[in-house]
């Protein structure tokens, strides 16, 4: 961790609070949660380890409501673990609110939270399904686009949940035959 990712625990908790009532980020704390995001997503497996009690979420797709619906119901962090399962964006029209919120409690709460990739959480899909253009109307620039697609390379890619249920977004490559297999891929690249 660098000085430049530094971010104190005070100041992630008045992020989340900005967040949980649906408001946006400065850019500049958006690079700066990112930039943190991977610092402790680089250190994290191809196959995350997940102990129990943990709550599985599916697909988010910028539903930022159904997400604070979602807390209510099974409990905010860290007094719930979660895992949720990718396609954090696109189609809803707060997918900002919705992945910027999860990555500040990835970076608050780090084992508390494990937030896998999903199909949508590549350039090429958010440039047609909508994160991009949200981006763009919301910060007026692409920057912010830039900081969450390059932050996307580095969410693990599958968990394990007590060494007995094993979690993915979609289907499995019939070359991929064990664990190692996957803990081997090189997963910081647009596609793996």
């Amino acid at each position: 961790m660098t000085e430049e990712t530094t971010v104190s625990s005070k100041e992630l908790d008045s992020w989340i609070e900005q967040l949980k009532k649906s408001k946006k980020l400065q850019e500049s704390h958006v690079k700066l949660l990112c930039d943190r995001a991977k610092d402790i997503l680089s250190k994290e497996s191809n196959v995350q380890e997940v102990h129990c009690p943990v709550t599985i979420c599916g697909e988010c797709h910028g539903q930022f409501h159904d997400l604070m619906e979602l807390f209510t119901i099974g409990g905010d962090l860290p007094n719930t673990n979660y895992l949720f399962m990718g396609d954090y964006v696109d189609r809803g029209y707060h997918s900002v609110e919705t992945i910027t919120l999860l990555v500040a409690l990835k970076v608050r709460h780090k084992d508390r939270i494990t937030i896998l990739r999903g199909n949508h959480e590549s350039r090429q899909t958010t440039q047609v399904y909508g994160f991009y253009d949200e981006c763009l109307r919301k910060y007026g620039v692409a920057n912010v686009w830039r900081y969450f697609t390059d932050l996307f390379d580095y969410l693990p890619l599958t968990a394990i949940v007590e060494d007995q249920v094993f979690c993915l977004h979609g289907g499995l490559s019939p070359s991929i035959d064990t664990l190692d297999h996957i803990r081997g891929l090189d997963r910081v690249q647009e596609e793996w």
